[in-house]
């Protein structure tokens, strides 16, 4: 008798539980929001949607973008300094001589490391004091100012040290100058007896270190943002500090080769002004 088969198969051609789970599938409700929708397993970590996300990746792209101004903010100043270098005035040992007459060679060393650590004090204290005020965009071009002061004066100290012991560098006066740099940058006097390592031309690879060296002095002169003029004690004294370290290194590398006053030719001192 014809009549209706309650075993007929599915229009699927599926019949059974594994039929009702897939009719059970094909009739849920479809989300409208399709991010909620399950995702694929795959063999990959799962990756992160929505806000977080988002958040993360802004986040990246924000320490990238800072380091990129860093670096570019570290490559202006070494810029500055390496074109500043030349122009700095520096008195040779008849002048020196002629200015602090009867003194030795370590007190004469002496006088001019106190007025270069009294210089970079006051610069720094003037950094710190300018923290004070309401304008913290300034804040970067004040750090580049300072370590751009600090290097000039501690330039010059490191030139008028390698007259007072007698080790004047090679070269005119620029290439002098780029010596003296590249002792600022390594910490360390200039070895006269070794031209090979004078390095006049400042490629590359000094660049690098003296670039290394402004983002050392500039981590160091951080706390001489701190507010209410507690970053001018500490400019100050860390300024004065660190130009002290770096002159006690320089001497001592420059005693090693020290050469005495009398042997040195045209170092006699100018004739004082007469008094009246």
């Amino acid at each position: 008798m014809a009549g209706m088969n309650p075993f007929r198969k599915g229009p699927k051609g599926g019949h059974g539980p594994a039929a009702g789970a897939r009719s059970h599938q094909e009739n849920a409700p479809v989300p409208t929001d399709p991010t909620a929708l399950p995702t694929e397993p795959t063999g990959e970590a799962p990756q992160e949607r929505g806000h977080g996300a988002s958040l993360e990746a802004l986040t990246g792209r924000g320490a990238a973008g800072r380091g990129g101004r860093v670096r570019a903010a570290i490559a202006v100043i070494a810029d500055r300094i390496i074109d500043t270098a030349p122009r700095i005035p520096v008195r040779d040992l008849a002048t020196l001589r002629a200015q602090f007459p009867g003194l030795t060679p370590e007190e004469l060393a002496d006088k001019l490391v106190a007025g270069a650590c009294a210089a970079t004090a006051t610069v720094g204290a003037g950094v710190g004091a300018a923290a004070m005020l309401p304008v913290p965009p300034a804040m970067p071009a004040e750090l580049a100012a300072e370590v751009t002061g600090v290097a000039s004066v501690e330039i010059k100290l490191i030139a008028e040290l390698h007259e007072v012991y007698g080790l004047r560098p090679a070269g005119n006066f620029r290439q002098r100058a780029m010596a003296c740099l590249t002792a600022w940058t390594e910490e360390r006097g200039i070895d006269v007896t070794k031209p090979a390592s004078l390095n006049f031309a400042l490629g590359g690879q000094m660049r690098r270190e003296l670039r290394r060296q402004i983002m050392k002095r500039t981590l160091r002169n951080l706390p001489n943002l701190t507010p209410f003029m507690i970053g001018a004690a500490v400019g100050a004294f860390m300024n004065r500090r660190d130009t002290g370290k770096l002159a006690e290194r320089i001497r001592k590398d420059l005693r090693a080769h020290q050469v005495p006053w009398d042997a040195l030719p045209g170092s006699a001192p100018a004739a004082p002004p007469p008094h009246d």
